[in-house]
């Protein structure tokens, strides 16, 4: 989690924190229009830059949020890019997302970015949103109607047409900017280009008639490397000629933007207009292997790919992006769905979705291979910056006849990065939809998909405390499961009600079913990082029954086996309960240090959950220590976080005492007022703020090993956790 300065400890003049991508090339002409847009933020809470395609919009509201939200005063900025959402009911994930959010109740979408935008000073950008007007313009209404000091950039073709809103129409450039444009990527690709006496007619005029939008210069621009700009100027009237015979009622601009496009695919081979067409499946990013697996055949050999996309790129109609020397692709919507058009009409766009599923299908089995790993941590980046097509797969599996197992496989498979990366409410969303379909139940894989999906399902609904629906989830399941001799799928429906068990104080009952689940898993050679989990789940019930030896026991083994394996997540867990065993021995600065480790874990993988359990436990560790003012700090910055996790403590007796033991001690020693006054200013940082004040705390004057609990208090060995990595029940890996 990012650390976020407010306004008032920001140096004078300094950017506030955002999250928009770096900029590749340079940045062209628009000043005067940069502090227009800066003065309409200032009047309207609401500007949405409008315009045609192609004619600057992103970049230029991606140019003017940070300035204009320093300007302003806002704590900080956020984008989000809706041009890959297809589903409205989709947008408030995108949202969520693009806010680093992690909520893992059962609460809707909206609810959490209202109470999480209703105090903050925040500019979010709202790129891409045309086709999804409707559902973009509600959401819109009511986070500006509870949320004050929220500003919100808009862009896209058409306004959103609410109350408040103040339109800011995006003009093309003028004709000198647009040449300077012109000369500025034309010199990208080929050194020493510039204007001068001998072309400045020509490259002038071209921007000219494409009425000077950026787009249609940039792809004019990457037509140098084979023509001059006189030679431009010529195809160019031939193009119009040619492709200007569209819709009477268009827009001359859409018209041009369209012109240019079509121009510039004119001018592709036909493995280049292939490749583009195909291309156009992807939904946000994409890397080369997908590329090649997705795009390849039927006329274009796979060995190709690379110089034909590369060929796209130097014509601009495939942009590279790089991010921590990682290399990866898109197209702008505009040229994607030029290309979609054409895909369309070859008749093959059923064929390539069902190719493009296929390989994120692939994807995301050997992802859920991975978790278990040393590289868990890049598993949950892929499939973070691969979630637009994911989304895309899903979409085709439920929708498509036919299809409806392979998208309950899906979801299913998807477990880890629901539950362990933030994201249990769209998993939820994926999950739901998929086990309502009327699907084949046969026995054999069709049926295993679906049973998969029941106990994913089942888990992800423990972990927003819905126990209903998981219950019946998970009953289903079992059932079934039993019926066609699946005990795979009975282990972890076995597991998942064990989880029940254990957040609803139902210790001998909890300890029964995760015996038998971890059993199960035994027999049939299942280890990964769930059964590790039901391992350390089991350690709970024990130490919730008195026998803290024989859990730390358990959670020994557990690190053992997720340090061969270099599992990371839910070695966090374990390290959680071997920390409360060290407080328990009086070794303040071990347990100190397990937490660290804890936290820093969790904060990889946006694991809010075991953030708030180690921060709780890190207040107990403190207050022992003899620092009650920041132990009741920690424990008002747990109690902001415990709302977007579920009930505080699982509402559960167990996990809430040693929580009213940290509380007493710090109050007795503080007083009342000073005490409440503690917890409100830890109630005010953020969660990455709270993240980092508990990772940066010195420690190196405090006494590695303290005297142990006063007698007043349980004896070690019979005290419970401070908490448990379980949440209304669920692990926290599938």
């Amino acid at each position: 989690m990012r650390r976020e300065l407010r306004p008032a400890d920001r140096p004078e003049g300094s950017t506030p924190p955002g999250n928009l991508p770096l900029e590749l090339n340079r940045f062209v002409g628009r000043a005067a229009e940069l502090t227009e847009l800066t003065r309409a933020l200032e009047a309207a809470r609401l500007v949405t830059v409008t315009g045609a395609g192609g004619v600057g919009k992103s970049r230029f509201a991606a140019r003017a949020a940070a300035p204009a939200a320093g300007h302003l005063g806002c704590d900080a900025f956020r984008r989000v890019d809706l041009a890959a959402v297809r589903e409205p009911n989709l947008v408030e994930y995108a949202l969520v997302a693009a806010l680093d959010l992690t909520d893992h109740t059962s609460r809707p979408q909206r609810e959490v970015l209202l109470d999480h935008l209703g105090q903050r000073q925040l500019l979010l950008v709202i790129d891409g949103f045309e086709h999804l007007v409707d559902a973009c313009a509600s959401l819109v209404t009511e986070l500006l109607g509870a949320a004050p000091d929220l500003r919100i950039l808009a862009v896209g073709r058409r306004p959103l047409s609410v109350e408040g809103e103040r339109i800011f129409p995006l003009a093309p450039l003028d004709s000198a900017d647009a040449a300077d444009l012109f000369a500025d990527r034309a010199a990208a690709l080929l050194p020493g280009f510039a204007l001068d006496d001998g072309n400045r007619t020509d490259v002038v005029e071209v921007c000219e008639r494409l009425d000077c939008l950026p787009l249609a210069v940039e792809l004019a621009a990457g037509r140098l490397r084979a023509l001059s700009p006189a030679d431009l100027l010529g195809r160019l009237d031939d193009r119009f000629r040619l492709l200007t015979g569209g819709t009477r009622g268009a827009l001359p601009r859409h018209q041009t933007l369209r012109t240019a496009i079509g121009w510039s695919h004119e001018l592709c081979t036909a493995q280049e207009r292939l490749l583009w067409a195909r291309l156009s499946v992807f939904s946000g990013q994409f890397d080369l292997d997908a590329a090649e697996y997705i795009c390849s055949g039927d006329g274009l050999h796979a060995d190709a790919v690379l110089d034909v996309l590369s060929e796209l790129i130097a014509q601009s109609v495939v942009i590279r992006e790089e991010a921590d020397s990682v290399v990866r692709y898109r197209m702008l919507d505009t040229v994607r769905a030029y290309g979609a058009d054409w895909l369309e009409v070859s008749g093959d766009t059923a064929r390539m979705r069902r190719r493009h599923r296929d390989w994120y299908m692939g994807l995301a089995t050997w992802c859920e291979l991975d978790w278990f790993s040393p590289r868990q941590a890049q598993v949950a980046a892929q499939i973070g910056a691969e979630l637009p097509n994911l989304r895309a797969a899903l979409e085709f599996c439920l929708t498509e006849p036919g299809e409806t197992h392979l998208g309950q496989y899906l979801a299913g498979t998807l477990w880890f990065y629901w539950a362990g990366c933030g994201h249990l409410s769209e998993g939820r969303h994926w999950l739901e939809r998929s086990v309502e379909l009327d699907g084949e139940t046969e026995d054999g894989d069709y049926a295993r998909s679906r049973l998969k999906a029941l106990w994913v399902l089942g888990y992800v609904a423990i972990l927003q405390g819905d126990t209903v629906p998981a219950l019946a989830a998970l009953q289903e399941c079992r059932d079934e499961a039993e019926r066609i001799g699946d005990a795979t799928a009975v282990a972890y429906a076995v597991h998942r009600r064990g989880c029940l068990a254990l957040v609803t104080d139902d210790m001998p009952r909890a300890e029964e079913l995760l015996r038998t689940a971890l059993a199960g898993y035994r027999d049939i050679g299942e280890l990964n990082s769930s059964v590790l989990m039901g391992q350390v789940e089991l350690a709970m019930a024990v130490a919730f029954q008195g026998d803290l030896a024989a859990a730390v026991e358990l959670c020994e083994d557990v690190r053992l086996v997720c340090e061969d394996h270099g599992e990371r997540w839910t070695l966090a867990y374990a390290l959680y309960v071997l920390a409360y065993a060290e407080w328990t021995k009086g070794d303040l600065a071990r347990a100190r240090q397990l937490l660290r480790e804890c936290l820093v874990i969790g904060d990889t993988f946006h694991d809010l959950l075991g953030t708030v359990l180690t921060i709780e436990l890190l207040a107990l560790v403190t207050v022992t220590e003899g620092d009650a003012g920041e132990a009741a700090l920690l424990q008002g910055a747990a109690g902001r976080i415990w709302p977007s996790v579920g009930l505080p403590l699982f509402g559960s007796a167990h996990y809430n005492a040693p929580h009213e033991r940290c509380a007493s001690d710090a109050r007795a020693i503080l007083g009342d007022a000073r005490f409440e006054s503690f917890v409100a200013a830890g109630a005010r940082l953020e969660p990455g703020e709270a993240v980092q004040r508990a990772l940066g705390r010195d420690t190196a004057s405090r006494p590695a090993v303290v005297p142990g609990p006063r007698t007043a208090h349980p004896a070690p060995e019979t005290r419970e956790p401070a908490a448990s990595p379980t949440v209304q029940g669920g692990e926290t890996t599938g």
